[in-house]
């Protein structure tokens, strides 16, 4: 078929599943205050629903991505396409907290079919290095940019029908990709080479959602409480166990040899952190908006769109920037940059300042997406060109793991901070359920307990920015040749 032969409708397909797959990290978000009355979550709760679609998609990326080369991409993309699909469906209708958490479980597992598919594909059916350029940067403009817009579709959803339309639009999208798939995208070679490493998948899964649970944990008693503390030492031996099986493997899921480099493991360690203080900030914002400030979700969403239009400008300067500069010091200046728009944000009352948040947030977006694109950089010329796969697969990983160890980190931080200052603790815990109280004098009193909150998670980001661009300009100064060696700088 033409359809087939046309490189750019591949493309045009395998974006518009990507877009789905990479807003629903954050689509949830201007949701949560409607889905919260209407089911009545914990604050506990409320970070598992928003952040296990990201904890349990990061470490399954590799895994589908081997199975990928073994069966056959168009398959698992349709596969993903089908559990995508009827996941979505059960989150729309879920009866209860724990079907919604479950699917969105489920959701996740289908993103990690999709997502490293779509990579694989283009790589695949763009075979002139040039075009090939073009659309590997649309592929990473559409990923980049999906979870920055994803709480302006959620807000649009919800405001004019309810919040398990956030999960519905996945339907439709779904039902049209499979048999444009399968009339227009072709299969790829099967290697047949290709092992899944099912007890690494498990290992790998296992430890991330541990040291999530660990971190909730954490925020909901203390840092010493015997369920984190168990959480983490499970964490730690559960990654333990990975790694060391990874590095006795003959084809390993994950090279951990390339995080032996300086330049890789910084720069994967700073595309972590930027989307670990964007998603995690994304998600209190939108409550800030709603639930302190009183604004629609579609208001809430339309206050974030300077970030997201601040973002697209900073990806496109990135390139240029990175040329002229030089990836590493730009990534710091990019995380610096980041942390110092947020500065003012401790300056938010329950008072509405339109005008600080939307300057704030567009030098925000800006700054993060410099970020990210000269980190990108230095990801990708910190190895030889055999371990490319991997280091994008890497790099995909870092996005979806920032975003929900962002979420969980943040939030308990909020959370945390909230339940101890809250001077009605007897009364209610968790933040949503006080901002709804109907007691004027409680509901006053969390309003201003969750802008202190705010304040103190909005100084937690910006100085986890600072620390980790010093790291960046202390390991990466004057690294910018590419080495011979396994993710080394020379």
């Amino acid at each position: 078929m033409r359809g087939q032969r046309n490189p750019w409708v591949v493309l045009t397909i395998l974006c518009a599943s990507l877009f789905i797959v990479v807003i629903d990290i954050t689509v949830l978000y201007t949701a949560l205050p409607m889905l919260s009355a209407d089911l009545g979550p914990d604050s506990a709760q409320v970070l598992w629903i928003a952040d296990v679609y990201s904890l349990v998609c990061a470490p399954l990326l590799l895994p589908f991505a081997v199975l990928g080369d073994r069966y056959g991409r168009r398959a698992m993309l349709l596969s993903g396409y089908a559990v995508f699909g009827l996941a979505s469906l059960a989150a729309a209708f879920a009866p209860n907290v724990a079907v919604l958490i479950a699917a969105r479980a489920v959701l996740g597992l289908g993103g990690a079919m999709i997502m490293p598919s779509t990579l694989s594909m283009i790589r695949q059916v763009f075979t002139d290095p040039k075009p090939r350029a073009t659309a590997l940067g649309v592929w990473s403009a559409v990923a980049a940019g999906g979870a920055v817009v994803g709480p302006l579709v959620g807000g649009a959803l919800v405001e004019w029908t309810w919040w398990g339309a956030v999960f519905l639009i996945n339907v439709p999208v779904m039902l049209a990709a499979i048999p444009l798939t399968l009339l227009l995208v072709p299969e790829s070679p099967r290697s047949g080479t290709g092992r899944l490493d099912a007890l690494g998948a498990l290992l790998a899964t296992g430890g991330v959602l541990s040291f999530a649970y660990g971190i909730k944990a954490a925020g909901h008693d203390s840092l010493l409480a015997p369920p984190a503390l168990a959480s983490w030492a499970g964490a730690a031996v559960l990654l333990i166990w990975f790694v060391r099986r990874q590095l006795r493997a003959e084809r390993p899921l994950l090279e951990v040899r390339l995080f032996s480099g300086a330049a890789f493991s910084t720069a994967a360690v700073s595309i972590l952190v930027t989307f670990l203080v964007l998603v995690g900030l994304e998600l209190i914002f939108t409550q800030y908006l709603q639930l302190v400030l009183g604004l629609s979700p579609l208001s809430a969403a339309l206050r974030i769109l300077p970030m997201s239009v601040t973002s697209v400008l900073g990806s496109l300067a990135g390139g240029p920037l990175v040329t002229r500069f030089g990836a590493p010091p730009l990534v710091a200046a990019g995380l610096v940059g980041t942390a110092a728009a947020l500065a003012p944000l401790v300056a938010l009352s329950t008072t509405d300042r339109p005008w600080l948040l939307g300057l704030c947030f567009s030098a925000m977006g800006f700054a993060l997406a410099v970020a990210l694109t000269a980190a990108s950089n230095v990801l990708m010329n910190a190895v030889a060109t055999e371990h490319a796969g991997q280091a994008a697969a890497v790099e995909e990983t870092s996005y979806e793991l920032g975003g929900g160890l962002g979420v969980a980190a943040l939030g308990s931080v909020m959370s945390a901070a909230f339940a101890a200052w809250f001077p009605h603790a007897g009364v209610v815990r968790d933040p949503a359920r006080a901002l709804r109280s109907a007691y004027p004098h409680v509901a006053a009193s969390a309003r201003e307990t969750f802008v202190a909150s705010l304040h103190l998670t909005v100084v937690v980001s910006a100085a986890l920015l600072m620390i980790t661009g010093l790291v960046i300009v202390v390991v990466l100064r004057g690294r910018h040749r590419i080495a011979p060696n396994l993710g080394e700088k020379a």
